[in-house]
């Protein structure tokens, strides 16, 4: 148990799982949806996509969680699942010829920032979109994205810097100015 919260961790919360406890993966469920539906939006740009990627990623890992060599990895396990099964909607969508990115024009409320903003973290590349999607659009701590991407804290901040600095680089080459790039 996490001594601050008592609540169990993600480690006791797999081995429970693996051991019949459906409950204890439902709270794992419960922990990790927005990472992974923020995971699946980053590679699919279609939010429906992304929810029915983080249904299907949540099955498989129901299914193989006995596979999972370290439990103190799941989140970063789940994600790896997460990114395959998105990589398979797109190419399901790609062949049926549907699969666009977002469309701000589709978005009534946004203003030409926030569009600018979106369409250019589309453009990145899945290494640097990830974080950004998980930092901005689902509200995560750094130690949870790191968690959920594998890697440390310091690795999450330098991916962040460095995806910020391509959207400015990028925002100020098509001529949008604002005058505080810190709230990308």
């Amino acid at each position: 148990m996490n001594e601050t919260t008592k609540q169990p961790t993600d480690e006791q919360l797999v081995e429970r799982a693996e051991n019949g406890c459906l409950d204890s993966f439902g709270i794992l469920y419960h922990r990790f949806y927005g990472s992974i539906v923020a995971i699946a939006y980053s590679a699919t740009g279609d939010i429906n996509a992304a929810e029915d990627a983080a249904q299907e990623t949540f099955a498989i890992a129901c299914r193989n969680l006995r596979k999972l060599r370290d439990r103190d990895k799941f989140a970063g396990w789940l994600a790896g699942i997460c990114r395959n099964v998105a990589k398979q909607i797109n190419r399901r969508e790609i062949l049926e010829n549907t699969h666009r990115p977002p469309d701000p024009q589709e978005q009534p409320d946004s203003n030409l920032f926030a569009d600018e903003v979106r369409q250019i973290v589309w453009q990145l590349r899945r290494r640097d979109r990830e974080p950004i999607v998980l930092r901005y659009y689902d509200n995560l701590p750094y130690e949870q994205i790191a968690g959920v991407l594998g890697i440390s804290v310091q690795a999450v901040h330098g991916r962040l810097i460095r995806a910020k600095r391509k959207i400015e680089k990028e925002l100020k080459r098509v001529g949008v100015t604002e005058t505080n790039y810190e709230n990308i």
